[in-house]
């Protein structure tokens, strides 16, 4: 789309009334699939709702847990209904590569010069940079904690909040253990540092209290059901902002992730798809769901002249992404089975 294109888009977009050429309809609906209810409400305000308005085109909307199999499965369903998926770094690779994905026309979204570079791929385009970060409640402690403070409990007496599964927490507690960032998947890929993790766990396991959703995370925090919690750094902001809390997010240390639009193999909505993209990659539109959701997109510009409060939570802030460490996909991807296993057992106990 040319440049004059983009700012009659951009009018288009804050215009109260809106004529829709008839040519930019699509005959089929487009669906798109995301990860949890929290974002997918946040993005049918930030996202659906403009771009329905400016082209015409109805968009549904469907929530996964995730998992290749699901992608799998869903790719051999007679006329698969989803579009676009939001997919994590796992899933777009192992789905790239089985075909189950359409490979982008760059050309048609864009350009790749567009995005950060960790938002760039065949199949993908970055859509969320998924960070979980150390959260607490700043009325209560207003000193920004470290995860060796999580971790003590005598120092700072109360609960601690983590989400239940292995993948997260065994990075945050060799960290907590005194294990620099940049060194952690290398301890964890000796059976003596996956041991000192799960000893390390051992301290904390009286105090945690278990999440499993990201509302969940924001709730026992919100609730003062934990001094500190674990969590997505949206969902935290986002909560923050709706009950006036005074939460704050520690990305020193945080573990993130970039969450990746995928267009399915043989979509009958993939010209839609491609206007999606177009439009949901423009700073203007990322910064509605950041305002919105508190979630960062990896759109050039985005972070550009942010105030204070907003550049303090997006994730894909330049010192916010410095401050924390990359998933390494790879190692989950050998070692999940077997360390789930273990962990499960360990927590159960």
């Amino acid at each position: 789309m040319p440049a004059r294109s983009l700012l009659v888009t951009v009018a288009l977009l804050a215009a109260p009334a809106l004529a829709v050429p008839s040519a930019l309809a699509s005959p089929n609906d487009l669906t798109i699939v995301t990860r949890d209810a929290s974002l997918q409400q946040a993005m049918q305000s930030a996202y659906v709702q403009p771009f329905t308005a400016l082209t015409g085109d109805p968009v549904q909307q469907e929530v996964w847990d995730g998992g290749i199999d699901k992608l799998r499965t869903q790719a051999k369903t007679p006329n698969n209904p989803w579009d676009l998926v939001l997919v994590d770094a796992d899933e777009l690779s192992a789905g790239c590569g089985e075909g189950l994905f359409e490979k982008l026309d760059w050309s048609a979204i864009g350009g790749k010069d567009h995005y950060l570079p960790q938002a760039v791929s065949d199949c993908g385009v970055g859509a969320v940079v998924d960070t979980t970060v150390l959260a607490w409640d700043k009325d209560k402690l207003p000193v920004a904690p470290t995860w060796a403070d999580f971790w003590d409990v005598a120092k700072y007496p109360g609960k601690r909040g983590l989400r239940k599964g292995v993948r997260g927490n065994l990075e945050f507690a060799l960290m907590a253990d005194g294990v620099a960032p940049a060194d952690v998947y290398k301890t964890l890929s000796s059976a003596e540092g996956v041991d000192r993790a799960f000893r390390k766990l051992d301290q904390l396991k009286p105090y945690i209290v278990w999440w499993s959703t990201d509302t969940e995370a924001a709730h026992i925090l919100a609730s003062g059901d934990v001094l500190m919690t674990t969590g997505p750094s949206g969902q935290i902001a986002a909560t923050a902002d709706q009950e006036h809390k005074n939460f704050g997010l520690q990305f020193a240390g945080s573990l993130n992730e970039v969450q990746s639009w995928a267009i399915m193999k043989g979509s009958q909505a993939a010209r839609s798809a491609q206007q999606f993209l177009y439009f949901t990659g423009m700073p203007a539109v990322e910064l509605r769901l950041l305002k919105q959701g508190g979630d960062a997109g990896l759109v050039k510009g985005l972070n550009d002249g942010l105030p204070p409060d907003l550049a303090a939570v997006s994730a894909s802030a330049p010192a916010n992404l410095a401050a924390g460490l990359k998933v390494d996909t790879g190692f989950w991807h050998d070692n999940l089975p077997k360390l789930r296993q273990r962990f499960d057992a360990w927590q159960g106990h």
